[in-house]
């Protein structure tokens, strides 16, 4: 149960006749084929105002929510048919309402991950050392300046000066991320040293992740064996009232520091990992423990209790608030679905389920483009720095299936108000669904985020 709690990725079609994201068109739900009536979408224009400077107003196509069903003849154009204009109406209108910039087709079933991996350039998965260690700088100096801001900032200014460090210090994780894909160095002790030290600020145990996050990259989307988030089951949600309170406030407004509650649940629990893992494992928890006791003492008899909140513990929050969000984007959102292990395909899961986000510029350099992640779930040997020139090949080769975002106000708010409990049917249940009168939280988020995208 806990683990499920503090692991989730959430899922969701539209159910039938509900209006999705403010905009009421409804599909009809039959073996994953999404219909759409040509009707619905053509009756009526709808004004929508987005948060620029410019308010030039434009019209958008509305479609009505209306009870519908399979016309006998034709049929209906399936939503994985390229030659489909009913279904690519119907995804620009969706992408669109959840603040997408495209939703993508479904993959063919008969495409093979193998077949993916072969179209991208073989000199994407080069190790570079100059590059691998140039990466390695840039968090150090960058962590180094926000210390620096930290100490020099008055109170007031202190809030972007830990917004700064927290973003740096998410550098130092991505690049004991890529030490434990084995796509840092040539040498594996070398990835392994560089991968606990970098990990050791975060007080994140290196090996521990490790285990799970290869689990989570083998079966990814995958509704129970999948380690990253999962959607919330229904027997959790109901079991009991303290509970179901704590998932929604969880799973709504403090959803952005849901990771912390993951970093503890998966990985100082012995009990989780194989006999084999076990004797690594340890090795990590001693690192951390140690890091603990000698570098917290320090940092407090340097700077005081007050010190060790304005040095550490604000900047660590910062990185938790990019890991959860980041988390959130990466694989959330209401039409990606999870599935079973006997209905899971591969390449639709890393492809289709993969979501590449656009981050201001300068939180990709300093996270050393973590976000094009649709590449880095093809081949998790793929270098970081490597990530845009395979991107650019997925983009050309099997563009039309990817998801593409921007991140955006409309998006968080899509995923932290609708992707909550796990439905067969519906892929998910909004928390307000089941239980509205406990489900304040949720509905006061959809009253103050913006809706901007």
């Amino acid at each position: 149960m806990a683990c499920k709690f503090a692991d989730s990725s959430f899922i969701f079609k539209a159910p039938k006749q509900r209006s999705v994201g403010g905009h009421g068109f409804s599909e009809h739900n039959s073996q994953g084929i999404l219909y759409l009536k040509r009707a619905s979408l053509i009756q009526r224009g709808i004004k929508r105002q987005h948060c620029l400077t410019n308010t030039r107003r434009s019209n958008t196509v509305r479609a009505v929510a209306v009870p519908i069903a399979p016309p006998p003849a034709p049929a209906p154009t399936p939503v994985t048919s390229p030659a489909s204009s009913e279904s690519a109406v119907y995804r620009k209108i969706l992408s669109e309402s959840y603040g997408f910039k495209q939703i993508g087709e479904r993959l063919p079933e008969d495409v093979t991950l193998k077949d993916i991996i072969n179209t991208i350039p073989k000199k994407v998965f080069d190790i570079d050392d100059v590059k691998a260690w140039k990466s390695v700088l840039v968090s150090v100096t960058s962590y180094a300046l926000g210390l620096l801001m930290i100490s020099k900032a008055p109170w007031y200014l202190l809030p972007l000066a830990w917004a700064w460090t927290g973003t740096a210090i998410t550098g130092f994780f991505v690049i004991g991320h890529d030490c434990a894909h084995k796509s840092f160095s040539k040498n594996k002790l070398v990835e392994d040293i560089v991968g606990t030290l970098a990990f050791l600020p975060l007080i994140y145990p290196y090996e521990p992740w490790r285990f799970k996050h290869d689990r989570h990259h083998a079966k990814t989307n995958m509704l129970t064996e999948d380690t990253a988030w999962h959607p919330v089951w229904r027997e959790e949600f109901d079991s009991a009232p303290a509970l179901r309170k704590a998932i929604i406030y969880g799973y709504g407004p403090f959803r952005p520091l849901m990771s912390i509650a993951h970093w503890l649940m998966w990985h100082f629990d012995l009990k989780k990992f194989r006999p084999n893992e076990v004797r690594r494992v340890k090795i990590s928890l001693a690192c951390v423990f140690a890091f603990m006791g000698i570098g917290w003492p320090l940092i407090i008899y340097k700077t005081g209790i007050m010190g060790w909140i304005k040095y550490w513990f604000m900047p660590w929050l910062g990185y938790h608030f990019w890991m959860s969000t980041f988390t959130m984007v990466h694989h959330t959102a209401p039409h990606i679905p999870f599935k079973s292990s006997d209905e899971w395909n591969a390449a639709q899961a890393q492809l289709n389920g993969t979501v590449h986000c656009d981050y201001p510029q300068w939180i990709e350099i300093l996270c050393h483009d973590i976000n094009v992640h649709i590449p880095h779930h093809i081949s998790s040997r793929i270098p970081s720095y490597n990530l845009r020139a395979a991107q650019q090949s997925l983009h050309e080769n099997w563009g039309k299936y990817m998801n593409l975002a921007t991140w955006n106000w409309r998006l968080m708010k899509t995923i932290m108000t609708t992707c909550h409990v796990y439905s067969k049917e519906q892929n998910y249940v909004a928390f307000d669904e089941l239980a509205p009168e406990e489900s304040q939280p949720i509905t006061l988020l959809k009253k103050v985020m913006p809706d901007c995208a």
